[in-house]
C-alpha cells in the first residue's frame, strides 16, 4: 500500500498560516492602536509640522502669520551667516563640555567612587545633599546660585570681596551651577555600575602590589565603560537642551555672554516672532543632538567589538 506524504503548509510555503499570522498581528496591534494614534498627534505631528514650517517665513505677526510662504533654505543661510548664531553654537559647545562631559560626568564619578565601602548612613546623607540638588525646580536652583553669586551674595561676603560674578564670568556661573543640579544622575549611573564590578578581582590586583590609580585605569574603567559611554550620551543630549536655568540665572546675558543655542533659538521665536527662523534653529539642534547620539553608540559598538 502507498501512502502519499502531504507536506505542511510551513514546509511549502503556502498561505495556509497567513490567517492566523494576520490575527496575531491585529492581537498586539489593538491594543496597542490607541498609544500609537496619540503618538502620532502629539509627538510625530509636531515634529513634523516643525519640519514643515522651518522651510517657510512664518511669524506669529505680520502677513506672514497669516501667508506664509515656503523659503527653501533661506532660514539655514541666513542662520549660518548670522554671527549671534555662531557666537551662541560656540557658547553651547563650551558649556555642553564644561557642564556635562567635564563636570558632571568627573564628578558624579568620583562621588560614586568616593561612597564605596562607606557606611550606610554616610552614603545616605551624600545621596540625600546630592539628589536633593538634582530633583529642585530649575527655577529654585537658579534663585540659590543667584543669591550665592551676586555683588551681595554669600560667595563674596566669604571671600571678603565685592565682584559681580554674573557679570564678568557669566558662563563659568551656569557651567557651575549646572554642574551643582545635574550631577545626582552620573552618581546614581556610576554607582549602580560600581556595584557590578567583582571585588575579587579588585583586591587580586591590590594583592599584586596594583596602585589605587591602575586598578581604577585598568580594572575599574574598562568594566564600566558601557555605563560612562551611556551616561555621556544621555548627560550630553540634555545639557544641549538646556534652557531655563540659564534663563533665570543670566537671561543670556550680559549681551550674549552666555547666550546658548536655545536661547538663541526662543529669542528669535518667541520675542521677534519669527517661528520659521526659529524652527530652522531647532531643527539644527536635533540634527546634532542626533549626531552626538549616533557618536557615543558607535564608541559603544567598538568597545564591544
Amino acid at each position: 500500500m502507498t501512502v502519499a506524504i502531504v507536506p505542511s503548509p510551513a514546509v511549502t510555503g503556502s498561505p495556509a498560516g497567513g490567517p492566523a499570522r494576520r490575527r496575531r498581528v491585529l492581537r498586539w496591534l489593538l491594543p496597542m492602536a490607541p498609544a500609537l494614534v496619540l503618538l502620532a498627534l502629539f509627538l510625530a505631528g509636531p515634529i513634523l509640522w516643525s519640519v514643515y514650517i522651518a522651510f517657510t517665513n512664518e511669524t506669529l505677526t505680520g502677513s506672514a502669520s497669516v501667508h506664509s510662504q515656503f523659503v527653501g533654505f533661506d532660514n539655514f543661510t541666513r542662520m549660518f551667516a548670522d554671527p549671534n548664531f555662531v557666537n551662541s553654537f560656540l557658547l553651547t559647545f563650551v558649556f555642553v563640555i564644561g557642564s556635562a562631559v567635564i563636570g558632571q560626568n568627573t564628578l558624579g564619578l568620583i562621588i560614586a567612587l568616593l561612597q564605596r565601602g562607606r557606611g550606610r548612613v554616610t552614603r545616605s546623607v551624600v545621596n540625600g545633599v546630592v539628589i536633593g540638588a538634582w530633583v529642585m525646580p530649575e527655577i529654585v536652583a537658579a534663585a540659590c546660585w543667584f543669591s550665592f553669586l551676586a555683588e551681595d551674595g554669600t560667595l563674596n561676603r566669604v571671600l571678603g570681596i565685592s565682584q559681580e560674578w554674573l557679570y564678568t564670568a557669566p558662563m563659568l556661573a551656569v557651567i557651575l551651577a549646572n554642574v551643582w543640579r545635574g550631577t545626582a544622575f552620573s552618581m546614581l549611573v556610576y554607582s549602580a555600575a560600581l556595584s557590578e564590578v567583582p571585588p575579587d578581582l579588585v583586591e587580586a590586583a591590590a594583592v599584586d602590589g596594583a596602585s589605587p590609580a591602575r586598578r581604577l585605569l585598568h580594572i575599574t574603567l574598562p568594566l564600566i565603560r558601557r555605563s560612562i559611554m551611556s551616561n555621556l550620551m544621555l548627560i550630553t543630549l540634555q545639557t544641549l537642551a538646556s534652557f531655563g536655568l540659564i534663563y533665570a540665572l543670566t537671561g543670556g546675558g550680559p549681551g550674549t555672554a552666555s547666550q546658548t543655542t536655545p536661547l538663541y533659538m526662543y529669542e528669535q521665536a518667541f520675542r521677534y516672532f519669527e517661528i520659521g527662523y526659529g524652527s530652522a534653529i531647532a531643527l539644527v539642534m536635533l540634527v546634532i543632538g542626533a549626531l552626538f547620539s549616533l557618536i557615543y553608540l558607535r564608541l559603544i559598538k567598538v568597545e564591544d567589538a
